[in-house]
């Protein structure tokens, strides 16, 4: 009998658990960047107010072939510059998970990144 119980409680424990890391999924969210005007010129400032998670997905929308994303780290987005390897999104429909901390995203197109198509985003 006292074997059965401690499956019994193995069983439950993992149960437990597998319903704590369906709930933080539960939790996750989608934010359209740049709410209806998209992802475009002077959108920097799209982030502040709004409240961010760990595995939050970020949507990007944009004409294909007229913008792009690319993930930088704070160099990259501070001098509007990309590096070799870096991921460039270019569907006009990308999401992108949200990592702990400071994510940044720019626009690689000449000219676009210093006309504010920029987003800083930290994520708790």
């Amino acid at each position: 009998m006292g074997q059965e119980r401690g499956s019994a409680m193995a069983v439950y424990a993992l149960l437990v658990l597998f319903s704590l890391l369906l709930s933080h999924s539960a939790h996750a969210a989608t934010h359209i960047v740049g709410d209806t005007g998209g992802w475009t010129f002077n959108v920097a400032a799209w982030p502040r107010g709004k409240h961010f998670r760990a595995g939050d997905r970020l949507l990007f929308r944009y004409g294909a072939g007229v913008h792009n994303v690319v993930a930088v780290d704070r160099a990259g987005y501070n001098a509007c510059a990309t590096s070799n390897g870096a991921k460039v999104y270019q569907s006009g429909r990308d999401q992108i998970k949200l990592r702990k901390g400071l994510n940044f995203f720019i626009c690689n197109f000449a000219g676009h990144c210093q006309s504010g198509m920029r987003i800083a985003v930290n994520a708790y």
